[in-house]
């Protein structure tokens, strides 16, 4: 594994962790030439449905963009990286599991609600009221309720 600080080919895993699901493998290593650490990932390559946007065009799974815009929701928000990590991991487990070549993206907001709404009350309503595109305030208001309650 190249060095991403340096891009020394030598590298050495001082640890390695296995995910709690066991889904991936969590590596940290050391640089033999600058001694800086860092963290790879090792997981399954799998073939994630296409993604059906609400105007029709049809995208690749993309993890990354997933997991922007959970971390813009849990912005300020004292959230770790692991559990975000974990609620991406249980997420496209889901995916996976439905055995679909296509999901429509309203699918995917669904579920990363769900995963906030465990994680942080206020990220999820965050994420809610930007996805839910709400008409007027009493359906936020409606939402916030629910949250509180």
């Amino acid at each position: 594994m190249k060095c991403p600080f340096c891009s020394h080919p030598d590298t050495q895993v001082v640890e390695t962790r296995v995910s709690e699901d066991g889904g991936f493998i969590r590596r940290r290593r050391r640089c033999a030439s600058c001694d800086k650490r860092f963290t790879t990932y090792e997981r399954p390559e799998v073939t994630f449905p296409t993604i059906v946007k609400k105007d029709g065009r049809r995208i690749d799974y993309d993890r990354n963009k997933l997991l922007g815009s959970m971390r813009l929701a849990l912005r300020k928000r004292s959230v770790s990286t692991e559990l975000v990590d974990g609620a991406v991991e249980r997420i496209e487990e889901k995916l996976l599991n439905l055995g679909l070549r296509e999901v429509f993206s309203t699918r995917i907001g669904e579920l990363v609600m769900g995963e906030l709404r465990k994680l942080d009350k206020v990220a999820y309503v965050r994420f809610a009221s930007v996805y839910r595109n709400f008409e007027d305030i009493d359906e936020f208001k409606t939402l916030v309720d629910e949250v509180g309650r």
